[in-house]
């Protein structure tokens, strides 16, 4: 498939899991907004997003619940407007952020939710009871709504350091990753996305006629673009990461490996929208999350596995990376209830 933006067949099995009854009904569904029943069966298989926006108000509309059925109330058409002009109503992101989440603690029975500032990084929870976990592609949706909305009112995307979620680790990962965070954690004891706090401080300046572009567009706006595998920077990311830090080839060699000039490569990079540098620290940023989720790892030792000279110049990176200082994000990544 040329198109680029699309979404695995797995997401579209999961939305009609508990949306729609199998058989003729689900035949005819993806009839509807343009997906070949057949693909069902093909694990491999991606649709356009634009078709899995369809498919999401279809059955919006016939359930009258834009949450695919997945909380025993129903999240009634209309809500993500609602959601929306409540919290645009707001001066910032954090104060539309807890009028957001008010709105849908109130709609849902099993998904209350709170954001938290946690010094230099911010927290949202769902404040679950104790009772099983729902599947990962409950959060998911959950999370797709909220990043999705909070993207929008700030006007620009907010990075995920990290989300963590109370159910086990689903068979299929790698949308969720690409959506959110490469960082995603599971069978912890709570549900949270971890992101700088800096971004609560953002202003809301958000018109009617913004507010109806974006209705109108929903859910599409908020299915971040499919990562082509086969793109040059995820092939240089792939290579990176099989590697060590101070392996890590400068672009002339990494260009002679290529079998192309370094001028090409670079070219080839911008028209993706990339760097060199950028993919490396993207990858070092990457790997840190990951090891300081580790206690028994010691900051000097990050600092010696990602190439830094020292553990100061580790700690000057990852707060231009994250907005925090690593002490900070292993303070908080670690402090788990009970």
């Amino acid at each position: 498939m040329s198109e680029k933006d699309t979404i695995s067949i797995q997401l579209v099995r999961e939305a009609l899991l508990q949306s729609c009854a199998p058989g003729a009904a689900t035949d005819e569904v993806l009839s509807k907004v343009g997906i070949d029943p057949a693909l069902l069966d093909d694990s491999q298989a991606r649709v356009p997003a634009h078709a899995y926006a369809r498919l999401w108000r279809l059955l919006a509309r016939r359930l009258d619940d834009e949450f695919f059925g997945m909380d025993p109330r129903k999240l009634k058409s209309g809500s993500l407007a609602f959601l929306c002009q409540c919290a645009m109503a707001q001066p910032t992101l954090a104060s539309g952020l807890t009028a957001g989440l008010g709105f849908l603690s109130l709609m849902f029975e099993q998904l209350p939710a709170q954001w938290v500032r946690q010094q230099s990084l911010a927290e949202i929870v769902l404040l679950e009871d104790d009772q099983e976990p729902r599947r990962a592609f409950t959060y998911f949706t959950y999370w797709m709504i909220v990043h999705g909305v909070a993207c929008w009112l700030a006007g620009r995307r907010i990075p995920i350091l990290s989300i963590e979620l109370r159910c086990p680790e689903p068979d299929f990962c790698d949308d969720y990753r690409v959506m959110f965070s490469r960082n995603l954690r599971f069978d912890r004891p709570r549900t949270r996305m971890i992101f700088s706090a800096e971004c609560l401080d953002l202003p809301i300046r958000r018109s009617t006629e913004e507010l109806n572009r974006f209705l109108a567009q929903a859910p599409a706006n908020i299915l971040v673009k499919y990562r082509d595998p086969q793109s040059l920077a995820s092939r240089i990311r792939h290579d990176l990461r099989q590697l060590p830090p101070e392996q890590w080839p400068e672009t002339e060699a990494l260009a002679q490996q290529l079998c192309v000039s370094a001028s090409t490569l670079r070219r080839r990079l911008a028209e993706e929208g990339q760097t060199y540098q950028g993919l490396k620290d993207s990858v070092r940023k990457e790997l840190a999350i990951n090891w300081l989720a580790e206690p028994s790892i010691s900051f000097v030792e990050i600092a010696a596995r990602l190439g830094f000279a020292d553990a100061s110049s580790f700690y000057k990176a990852f707060r231009k990376w994250s907005g925090s200082n690593p002490g900070h994000y292993r303070s908080l990544i670690l402090n788990d209830p009970g």
